[in-house]
């Protein structure tokens, strides 16, 4: 039997495949799950135990930007406007969020 924490999670926690590997994206806000005002800018942390990953990857994901705050002569091919494989899984999510890695250089 499936213990009721395991069917409600207290935390909010995916299970995500990113180009063909495993990994967890979580928060630590219990809020989020149930507050949709606190979708607006919140953080989320992604683990996935590759080598290259040296610590859990702290992001943050802002829902309310909008396309003219980006960079506006750069076409959505060239370097600065490409997304890695987990933005664009955030994004399945939140559509059209911007996504920080506060440092962290992206690894997918």
């Amino acid at each position: 039997q499936v213990s009721p924490a395991l069917r409600t999670p207290r935390l909010p926690v995916w299970l995500c495949s990113v180009s063909g590997r495993h990994g967890v994206l979580f928060g630590t806000d219990s809020r989020l799950l149930s507050d949709w005002k606190r979708e607006r800018v919140f953080h989320l942390y992604f683990y996935s135990g590759q080598r290259e990953q040296t610590r859990t990857a702290h992001l943050t994901i802002d829902t309310h930007s909008h396309d003219w705050e980006e960079a506006q002569r750069e076409g959505p091919c060239s370097p600065g406007q490409r997304r890695t494989a987990l933005e664009m899984v955030i994004r399945t999510k939140w559509a059209g969020a911007t996504v920080s890695w506060n440092g962290t250089e992206p690894f997918f």
